[in-house]
């Protein structure tokens, strides 16, 4: 209760006493923006993981070795994140549903046990300092990145872009045969999502004075996951409710947070059951969502025969 209380009675001690939650949460609503773009077309892929590790990686060995500017380097890993998702989704995309899911989860192991532990440059398991930390300063790009990304995410389902990828969410033979090209459509999603968890991982190195590579793993691809699944995924605003939510759970329940991964697999088998489609789906929490968001849950007329 004191959690709530000093949120709503001195927002501003809350956010002093609470700056790493608060930037935490931010990074989660990003990771969870960029698997609801892989899912809004139809893909179950669980890379976001391995592409995060490639953003942190890169941002600070570059800001450990060349010491460019700071900017540049977050920009870099994010692009190398988007390039390592055009080499993993070439061979990958072709697959669907599950055989998907483990091939990209595949990706994440590879990366992890392949690369970054046995690698001397990414310190072979033992983590990478990062010098050029700012806990405090870093809060300040993520919380503003949080709504420019959703808006523009927001605005890129409302694209013809947008409408292929919900063509091929629900029907990918049909949308194939009205001229869609589905596997160049997939592809854009899934380099989007890659850059998009680049950059969280890019971000999450500058509040953090320390690179773990055990961050990067299994755990948090299904942290990730988990986030879309509670959240919903029927809008952008779904996973980053999720992200927020379950983030912030820990901290409002202190005396089991010990107990953190039991509680978020009872919340996800409990939403699976009584809410399937999520706390921000279709007729769920209404209230949360603006307006523009109320305009026609579905996009306009046939996705397919629109483009």
């Amino acid at each position: 209760m004191d959690f709530f209380i000093q949120l709503l009675t001195d927002p501003i001690g809350f956010y002093n006493s609470h700056e790493l939650l608060v930037a935490q949460m931010g990074i989660n609503a990003i990771l969870a923006i960029s698997i609801f773009v892989t899912f809004y077309s139809g893909q179950l892929t669980l890379a976001n993981a391995g592409f995060m590790a490639i953003g942190a990686y890169t941002t600070v060995l570059l800001s450990l070795y060349p010491q460019w500017p700071l900017p540049l380097d977050m920009l870099l890993g994010s692009l190398l994140a988007g390039a390592a998702g055009v080499l993993v989704g070439l061979p990958v995309l072709r697959l669907r549903g599950v055989f998907l899911a483990i091939a990209t989860i595949g990706f994440v192991e590879a990366l992890l046990l392949g690369v970054i532990l046995n690698v001397p440059i990414t310190g072979e398991g033992q983590g990478l300092k990062n010098p050029t930390a700012d806990p405090l300063g870093g809060i300040v790009p993520i919380l503003v990145s949080i709504p420019v990304l959703t808006y523009l995410v927001w605005r890129l389902t409302r694209t013809r872009l947008g409408q292929a990828w919900a063509a091929i969410r629900e029907d990918e033979l049909a949308a194939s045969s009205n001229g869609i090209n589905v596997p160049l459509y997939k592809m854009i999603a899934f380099v989007i999502g890659a850059i998009l968890a680049g950059y969280a991982g890019a971000l999450e190195t500058h509040i953090n004075f320390f690179v773990d590579p055990t961050e990067y793993g299994i755990s948090r691809t299904i942290q990730i996951l988990t986030f879309a699944v509670v959240g919903g995924t029927s809008n952008v605003l779904g996973p980053i409710v999720g992200a927020v939510f379950l983030t912030a759970l820990p901290e409002i329940l202190r005396f089991v947070r010990d107990y953190r991964d039991v509680i978020n697999g009872v919340i996800l088998i409990l939403v699976i059951i009584f809410r399937p489609q999520g706390i921000v789906g279709r007729g769920g929490l209404a209230l949360i969502r603006p307006r523009w968001l109320h305009r026609r849950g579905r996009v306009r007329g046939s996705p397919a025969s629109a483009l």
